[in-house]
C-alpha cells in the first residue's frame, strides 16, 4: 500500500510553505527590496573632499613641453563615485591605468599605479594651494626612489591640466623631471 502523498508536501518531501518562503527570498534578493533607510543615508563618497581630483576626469591627449604627442589618457569616476579609473597610453607603446581615492580613514588621497614596464607605484598626498600633490617610494637593487606628482589645472575652463612628475634618488636633495605632460581635453 502505498501512502497518500499530503498537500502540504511537495514532491521532494519539503513542506510547501518553506518552498515557497524560499522562492520569496530568492525573488527579493533578485529584485531587492527597498530599505527606506539605506535611501535615506548620503552616497559613502559625497563629500566635498571626494570630488577634490574631479578635474582630472575626461579624456585626454598629452603632450610634452616641447609640444610632442606624449600619448593619450582617459580617467573616469567609477564605484559610485568613490575611485578614479586612469588607462594611459603611451605614444612609444607604454600602458598603464591606475585606482585613485580619498582614503577617509587617513584623511589622504592615494593612487597605486602599475604599468607594462612592471612598476607599482603607490602615492599618497593631499589637494593644496589647487594642485593635487602626491608622493611616495619605490625600493630596487640600487636603492630607494622618491617619487613627487603634482597635477594642475592651467587654464580658465578646466580643458588643459599638467602633470609633473619628479623623483629624487637622494632623499630629496636634488629633483629630477621623470614626466611632464600638458593634458588637452577631447571630446567637448
Amino acid at each position: 500500500m502505498t501512502a497518500a502523498r499530503s498537500p502540504y508536501r511537495h514532491s521532494s518531501g519539503w513542506p510547501v510553505r518553506a518552498l515557497r518562503w524560499t522562492a520569496a527570498v530568492a525573488l527579493a534578493m533578485c529584485l531587492g527590496t527597498p530599505n527606506p533607510a539605506l535611501a535615506q543615508q548620503p552616497a559613502p563618497c559625497a563629500g566635498d573632499e571626494h570630488r577634490q581630483f574631479d578635474f582630472w576626469i575626461g579624456e585626454w591627449e598629452v603632450t610634452t613641453p616641447q609640444g610632442q604627442r606624449a600619448g593619450s589618457n582617459s580617467i573616469q569616476s567609477i564605484l559610485g563615485g568613490c575611485v578614479l579609473y586612469e588607462s594611459w597610453e603611451g605614444a612609444t607603446g607604454s600602458r598603464g591605468h591606475s585606482y585613485n581615492i580619498y582614503d577617509r580613514g587617513r584623511g589622504v588621497w592615494h593612487q597605486s599605479w602599475v604599468d607594462n614596464s612592471g612598476l607599482l607605484l603607490q602615492l599618497d598626498g593631499a589637494l593644496a594651494d589647487g594642485r593635487m600633490v602626491l608622493s611616495g617610494q619605490t625600493e630596487s637593487a640600487t636603492g630607494t626612489t622618491h617619487h613627487r606628482v603634482t597635477w594642475s589645472v592651467e587654464d580658465d575652463t578646466g580643458d588643459v591640466v599638467r602633470q609633473f612628475w619628479q623623483s629624487s634618488t637622494d632623499g630629496g636633495a636634488t629633483w629630477n623631471v621623470s614626466f611632464d605632460g600638458t593634458y588637452r581635453r577631447v571630446g567637448n
